[in-house]
């Protein structure tokens, strides 16, 4: 929604704002914790996901198994 009306003026614009307030100093730290903390959030949702497909799996077994 929002994100998808940026275009690259908006991007240059947000990224002289973060430089201005951060300095060049901390840019690289930012964009990798930044990085880390996307990574960290994917390996956690994919293991939330394959968990409840394991978890799926067994339920219908189950089901079968009593009938």
């Amino acid at each position: 929604m929002f994100l998808s009306n940026i275009g690259i003026p908006g991007l240059i614009i947000i990224l002289v704002i973060t430089l201005i307030i951060f300095g060049p100093k901390k840019l690289p730290e930012i964009g990798s914790a930044f990085g880390k903390t996307l990574s960290e959030f994917k390996r956690t949702a994919n293991t939330i996901m394959s968990d409840e497909v394991v978890e799926e799996k067994n339920v219908k077994s189950e089901n079968q198994v009593e009938k």
